[in-house]
């Protein structure tokens, strides 16, 4: 009877850890798919990963079939991670066509205004507003394979031709160019003319930066891969806690 006793409470500890396991991953994948992120605490550090991928969404709601990062999810993100005591770093992970240039450029000034460890990673495209986006962080790593475009603001819908709304379209650009300037190695005056290259783009105005060439203009870092990323932000956290 003992020992029948000690296997039943056994089973049942081997059990409610499988339970617990399964759990966790559930909860894992469900914050991958309402949040788009994951805490990564397998590693030298607990990390979060934040992606910012699609179409970043603003004031108006995207059709549906659009890949999207709403602001209204990122924003709380930001906050929480910076107020929690169990996060040691964050990790921003870039695949972006842009979107509205108020709401990325709100999440950029988040990311640059953390005190924590902050690394963001270009894969695919950092373009647009996502040009913001990747320098806000603290060191910023951009795939080879990758690229990025930058051009000028434009708008959808209707426009009233009048010198009022040029005057706003300038002023939104400022914004844009004074926080890359700020953020990167990249001068007020090559961004501009980056912008207003007419050489390159087909049907429109700017640029279109490889990995190399987006760390050569001072954009971006440094080329890299993900191994590289963590290991950045590993050391930025061993640094800060030293």
């Amino acid at each position: 009877m003992l020992i029948t006793f000690f296997g039943i409470i056994i089973f049942r500890v081997i059990t409610l850890t499988q339970e617990d396991k399964k759990r966790k991953s559930e909860e894992k994948i469900e914050e991958i798919k309402e949040m788009g992120g994951i805490t990564a605490s397998c590693g030298k550090h607990k990390i979060y990963c934040l992606t910012i991928i699609g179409e970043i969404e603003g004031h108006n709601v995207l059709p549906e079939q659009s890949k999207t990062t709403k602001y209204e999810h990122v924003i709380p993100q930001l906050v929480s991670i910076e107020e929690s005591n169990e996060i040691d770093g964050l990790l921003i992970i870039l695949n972006t066509v842009g979107g509205d240039v108020e709401a990325g450029l709100a999440i950029a000034e988040l990311i640059s205004g953390m005190s924590k460890p902050t690394v963001t990673y270009v894969l695919g495209g950092g373009h647009s507003i996502g040009v913001p986006l990747a320098v806000a962080a603290k060191k910023s790593f951009i795939a080879p394979s990758a690229t990025m475009t930058i051009h000028p603001v434009r708008m959808n819908g209707l426009v009233i031709g009048v010198p009022h709304m040029m005057n706003h379209f300038s002023r939104m650009q400022d914004r844009i160019t004074d926080f890359v300037a700020k953020n990167s190695k990249l001068t007020k005056e090559r961004f501009y003319e980056l912008m207003m290259n007419t050489g390159e783009l087909v049907t429109d105005v700017g640029s279109v930066l490889s990995g190399t060439q987006a760390v050569k203009e001072g954009l971006i870092d440094s080329l890299g891969s993900l191994s590289d990323v963590l290991n950045c932000l590993y050391d930025m956290i061993e640094s800060e806690n030293k």
